[in-house]
């Protein structure tokens, strides 16, 4: 299997589309490596607000550390394994035991780049109109949950109740009943079809320990201040209107 295959392979796993997959991410070409020139690897995304915006509900510190070193480092290994990976097969020297390595390294810094990349999207500076729950999103929780207050409290219940050390917890809908629901994911899985990603939480302990401690409840309550309901809003218009190809 050549290189391009093998990405095609990870990229498919994940929506084609919305930001849930590498092909929705940002890539240079890097012609830094000079047996391999011209090839594309992935980019840092710069945050869309200055990393003390969210205070003080998720400290400058806590996102500064997010942003630039963690998230960071998965683009970073990523790359890295990626081109290991094509180094590998240029030469059509992969061992069996070496090849599953590095794609167990792919997959897991890629699911780390994709929900990272949508969790910055999903956060606002509080006090915008940004901010406030809008347009068809608000109505459909409504409808289901009753109030913004109910589905906060629904949400925040089942993320403290299903994961388990580090994961992710996420406000899905599903593309073909067009209904919304809260999904968990393990380490750093992404969210694939049929449910699209209408706003998701890192649950990793690098997302609030600094700041909260042990207390995820806390984060919880506090990350609901700064939540983006524009572009939650948009992804769930997104879902309403998606069209199966």
């Amino acid at each position: 299997m050549k290189y391009i295959g093998l990405v095609a392979v990870f990229a498919a796993t994940c929506v084609a589309q919305y930001g849930q997959s590498l092909d929705d991410l940002p890539k240079i070409v890097d012609n830094s490596t000079s047996s391999l020139p011209g090839v594309e690897k992935y980019v840092l995304p710069p945050l869309p607000y200055p990393y003390n915006a969210l205070e003080p509900h998720i400290s400058e510190q806590i996102m500064k550390l997010h942003h630039s070193a963690h998230h960071q480092a998965y683009v970073d290994n990523l790359n890295n394994a990626l081109s290991e990976l094509r180094g590998l097969e240029e030469q059509g020297m992969i061992e069996k035991e070496k090849k599953e390595g590095l794609e167990e390294t792919v997959k897991f810094n890629r699911g780390g780049h994709i929900n990272h990349s949508l969790f910055w999207k999903g956060l606002v500076p509080t006090g915008t109109p940004d901010s406030s729950l809008q347009g068809d999103l608000d109505k459909a929780i409504k409808a289901k949950w009753g109030s913004e207050k109910k589905f906060s409290e629904a949400f925040t219940k089942t993320i403290l109740q299903k994961v388990k050390g580090s994961g992710w917890g996420w406000v899905v809908c599903n593309v073909g009943t067009r209904d919304l629901s809260f999904e968990t994911t393990r380490d750093q899985d992404p969210i694939s079809l049929p449910q699209l990603v209408i706003f998701g939480i890192d649950m990793w302990e690098h997302a609030y320990y600094l700041q909260y401690y042990n207390n995820k409840k806390s984060y919880l309550k506090a990350i609901w201040n700064v939540i983006n309901w524009k572009e939650a809003n948009e992804r769930y218009s997104a879902c309403l209107k998606h069209v199966d190809t």
